[in-house]
């Protein structure tokens, strides 16, 4: 009734409610709710079900999540996630859900920025040498640049976190809603990241030309060492929390480069190659890496995020440890409910006796 006589209504009074649950209704009626709810709110809508009858609703929501119950497997086919219980929701929102975002935008972006940055060393050395139909680098080199010279250290930027454990971001959801901002992947980034491009394409360009005006084959040689040593710092710029994995594929890359440069020497004209050169080449990447890294530096200093504030407060404070295992503790340590005061949760036992625990060695510190 409410859908057919007061659509309008309806909707603007389930727009102001935080969930909608969808009880005694058709495949149909349930589909036509979240479709409605898209167009009246403008917002992500995720469905979540566990029967045959909501995967109407779940194909028609932004983001399905089904729920592997006794009536079948039918909704968790259907649909975009799929989860054994339901309190395994919160983890997948607050943890799964915010690290894709970040690190899905962070990789986008990054991947532009690669190659948009050769489009502007081949733009400026177009301009420079009267609009000639060279290119700068062959289709091996290109080859080379977008795969296995940079591929593994892009790739492994899936695998970083900007907090230490997802118990954090479970006990913060704070740190869940900075990210519904849209800040990390957004208008003013994109731009940030092409003025990066512009300004470091450029330099790489124009200071080769000044190093190595002698010779083609070195200003081929100094563009594309400069270009992946730059690239690999700006991948050390972007890494909140760094790992073993990370740098050893940063530091494997640039060991294929250095190989490749002497298997295929038609391409590179080794000659030249000495101490001299390879300072030159330090002089570029540094002239073009430097100020970014100092400027994205003070930028995090003055306004740092969320995940840096929790960090450094946790670790300045000494609640680190004890923040990172509290998930832990509350879902597989056996705790007897006869400890419990009154109106105390199972969380709040927790949390008082891993306190206590922590004064206790502060007494015994005291003591000796």
């Amino acid at each position: 009734m409410c859908l057919r006589e007061n659509e309008m209504a309806f909707f603007k009074a389930v727009a102001e409610m935080k969930g909608v649950i969808c009880c005694r209704c058709s495949p149909l009626q349930k589909a036509q709710i979240v479709k409605k709810m898209k167009e009246y709110t403008g917002l992500c809508i995720a469905a979540i079900g566990d029967g045959g009858n909501d995967v109407g609703m779940i194909q028609e929501a932004d983001v399905g999540i089904g729920i592997v119950g006794k009536e079948g497997r039918q909704a968790s086919l259907a649909a975009d996630f799929s989860v054994e219980e339901f309190n395994s929701i919160l983890r997948l929102l607050l943890w799964h859900g915010r690290m894709s975002y970040l690190r899905t935008a962070l990789l986008g972006q990054f991947v532009v920025h690669r190659g948009l940055i050769v489009s502007i060393v081949q733009a400026i050395f177009t301009i420079i040498f009267y609009f000639c139909s060279i290119p700068v680098f062959n289709n091996y080199l290109l080859l080379g640049y977008a795969t296995y010279y940079t591929f593994l250290p892009v790739f492994c930027l899936v695998f970083q976190q900007d907090v230490d454990h997802d118990a954090l971001v479970l006990k913060y959801p704070n740190l869940y809603q900075t990210l519904q901002k849209g800040r990390l992947l957004s208008a003013r980034t994109v731009l940030t990241w092409t003025a990066q491009s512009l300004y470091q394409g450029t330099i790489v360009m124009l200071l080769a030309i000044l190093f190595f005006n002698d010779s083609f084959v070195n200003i081929v040689i100094i563009n594309f060492s400069a270009l992946l040593l730059i690239e690999l710092l700006n991948l050390f710029t972007e890494i909140r929390r760094g790992n073993l994995l990370i740098y050893s594929c940063m530091v494997l890359s640039f060991m294929v480069y250095v190989a490749s440069v002497w298997i295929f020497k038609e391409y590179f004209d080794l000659s030249s190659v000495g101490i001299i050169f390879i300072l030159k080449v330090l002089a570029i990447t540094a002239i073009a890496w430097i100020p970014v890294h100092i400027i994205k530096w003070i930028c995090n200093k003055v306004n740092p995020s969320e995940a840096s504030k929790i960090n450094q407060h946790l670790h300045a404070s000494g609640e680190f440890e004890l923040e990172v295992c509290f998930i832990t503790l509350i879902t597989h340590i056996p705790v007897s409910y006869t400890h419990l005061r009154a109106h105390e949760t199972r969380h709040d036992l927790v949390c008082r006796l891993l306190l206590e625990k922590k004064k206790k060695k502060k007494k015994k510190k005291k003591n000796k």
